[in-house]
């Protein structure tokens, strides 16, 4: 059998995560996607099918503060912008979904410094 690679294992459980979690207006939906270089967050509301708020490293008004930064200190950056931008949306409490990824380095960072800013999950 043919081994699968880290990609698609990851697809494959963040597809088997998806099934049993859900962002509704009341409790929408951190989702994170990392790559090599980046680190990108968006606020969905799934029952409508709107991104809320979100924000990433190639924003502008981001990537002059991380410039210089680690990976993980990016992904504080990023996790405080997302929480202030949600809870000037009006939203307080989110489901985290890690996107298949562990829940460690930039992912951890990102999260609890998004717990940090005021978001709840």
């Amino acid at each position: 059998m043919a081994k699968l690679s880290t990609r698609k294992a990851r697809q494959t459980r963040h597809a088997r995560i998806r099934a049993t979690l859900k962002g509704t207006a009341e409790r929408p939906r951190m989702c994170v996607f990392r790559s090599l270089q980046h680190i990108y967050v968006q606020v969905i509301d799934d029952d409508q099918g709107h991104t809320l708020t979100s924000a990433s490293t190639l924003e502008p008004e981001i990537a002059k503060r991380i410039d210089g930064k680690n990976k993980a200190e990016q992904a504080d950056i990023v996790g405080a912008m997302v929480a202030e931008r949600a809870l000037s949306a009006g939203v307080k409490c989110v489901v985290f979904d890690r996107g298949g990824y562990k829940y460690h380095g930039r992912v951890k960072s990102l999260a609890e410094a998004a717990r940090k800013a005021g978001l709840e999950f």
